[in-house]
């Protein structure tokens, strides 16, 4: 198996890279509602576990350099989702819970499990 790469995986970057040109490019000149909305949550979970796992991993918090796994990927979504859909809304009282951020969370995850699992689950990376 392959090691993670952290903050260096090539999905994470593609990640953060694509929320940074959706922030500050796309969503000022683009009226789409897609843009607007579920793109950038859609890049959650391909973003922030790599920085995460990678503290844990310094941390001594987590004891091997896999992809993440189920488990670590359901904790995720679990944790950002309340993060983003209940403490930021209402404790903060900035913006407004949706149901549909989390489905989009749950969607940028199973991709981002798939493509960092895909050596594992009989499908062949081109690259090492």
């Amino acid at each position: 198996m392959s090691r993670f790469g952290y903050a260096r995986d090539r999905l994470f970057l593609l990640a953060v890279a694509a929320y940074a040109l959706n922030r500050w490019g796309l969503k000022p000149l683009l009226p789409s509602p897609f843009l607007h909305g579920q793109f950038n949550d859609l890049l959650l979970i391909p973003a922030a576990p790599p920085l995460v796992l990678g503290l844990q991993r310094v941390l001594g918090l987590r004891q091997n350099d896999q992809p993440p796994s189920w488990t670590e990927m359901g904790m995720h979504l679990a944790v950002w989702s309340v993060i983003c859909e209940f403490v930021g809304p209402f404790l903060l009282q900035r913006g407004a819970a949706d149901p549909w951020d989390v489905v989009a969370y749950a969607a940028g995850g199973v991709a981002a499990y798939l493509w960092w699992n895909r050596a594992t689950s009989g499908i062949r990376a081109r690259h090492p």
